[in-house]
């Protein structure tokens, strides 16, 4: 079990080094655009990120 948290996690890692390693530039704009978002917005935004996560898992398995 602890394998697979560890690698869970350290996927999640290498997919959010993608864009500052390849775009950084693009990136800085995209994190000022995430600060000036509206909280509401991010949780909403946070919420489906996890209900689509949460499914692609039920698929997987």
């Amino acid at each position: 079990m602890w394998t697979e948290i560890l690698t869970a996690v350290a996927l999640v890692l290498v997919i959010e080094g993608l864009l500052p390693c390849i775009n950084p530039g693009g990136w800085k704009q995209a994190m000022r655009q995430l600060l000036e978002t509206d909280e509401d917005r991010l949780r909403w935004f946070g919420l489906g990120s996890m209900i689509t996560g949460a499914l692609l898992l039920a698929i997987i398995h």
